[in-house]
């Protein structure tokens, strides 16, 4: 199997958490590889101007696009690691009480609601009174995923590496503190703005108790359209099929048989892949799920 088919059927079968890592991934390389290259052309352009979301509100009317594209990309290396990782450890405690549906719309909500938490602060503070700044990175959705399984289940208790066993409301007082004491810097907007995702996290919760889910509009407007291009697919016209009289008698209950067989060992695959991550899998057990897959 080839490191393309890998990465593709990681993708496939890895779920949201693992798509929205890919995408984040693949929305820094690829237009970060591309304009690199222009410039040794000499055409140099500024590529985060379109996707970030900039303090000034009227910003908006013109790349409305940046209250959500803004959450997808990022501008570093660096910064584009340390979220990853935030991401993976976030996404593995939320799918432990919710379902893939709502980590995609808790990802969505929560960074438009942290971006107009940044807006509305540069329009209300004393502190950014005639200043400007951009805003770019997935820190405010990842905070609504994180404090999402924080207020759901405050006391479960995690290991974390060189420092032992700690509770999750434990990792949230640090991750706020951190927040907090970084607002006198000069990304005070970025950090508002983690404390806005880190809240919406908290509100998801706290309605979801009494009955309201927060991500349902974006649940039903994702289904809509998947819908949409699922019908246009069925609709396609029909080959015309020469039907074969005489065919070759098959063993219909040996093939039922085999498959019950394949499924069983996709299924037991699909578990492993669940409680240990894909990276558990051995290589016979990856060139199985791909073949199965095509």
């Amino acid at each position: 199997m080839s490191i393309i088919d890998d990465l593709k059927l990681q993708y496939r079968t890895g779920g949201i958490a693992q798509q929205l890592i890919f995408w984040n991934v693949g929305l820094f390389a690829i237009p970060a590889i591309f304009f690199g290259l222009l410039t040794l052309f000499g055409i140099n352009i500024d590529y985060l101007y379109y996707v970030t979301l900039d303090s000034l509100p009227s910003s908006l009317a013109w790349k409305p696009w940046s209250i959500i594209t803004y959450a997808v990309f990022h501008s570093g290396i660096f910064h584009l690691f340390f979220n990853m990782i935030v991401l993976h450890f976030s996404t593995r405690l939320f799918i432990t009480y919710f379902n893939q549906k709502q980590l995609l719309g808790l990802y969505i909500l929560g960074g438009i609601f942290a971006g107009f938490v940044y807006l509305l602060s540069y329009l209300v503070l004393p502190i950014f009174q005639n200043t400007s700044s951009t805003l770019v990175g997935a820190s405010g959705s990842i905070m609504a995923i994180l404090f999402a399984a924080v207020t759901y289940n405050p006391h479960m208790e995690i290991r974390l590496m060189l420092v032992g066993r700690v509770k999750l409301w434990h990792i949230a007082v640090v991750v706020i503190a951190l927040d907090l004491i970084q607002l006198p810097s000069t990304n005070a907007g970025g950090h508002l703005a983690h404390l806005g995702g880190a809240f919406f996290g908290y509100l998801f919760v706290s309605l979801l108790r009494k009955g309201t889910d927060l991500t349902d509009g974006v649940t039903k407007i994702i289904n809509f359209f998947a819908n949409k291009v699922q019908s246009k697919k069925q609709s396609t016209p029909f080959k015309k099929v020469h039907k074969n009289y005489n065919p070759t008698p098959t063993f219909t209950e040996s093939r039922i048989v085999k498959k019950d067989k394949t499924q069983q060992q996709i299924d037991e695959i699909l578990d492993k892949i669940s409680a240990s991550g894909y990276d558990s899998l051995s290589k016979e057990e990856k060139d199985f799920l791909f073949r199965a897959g095509k």
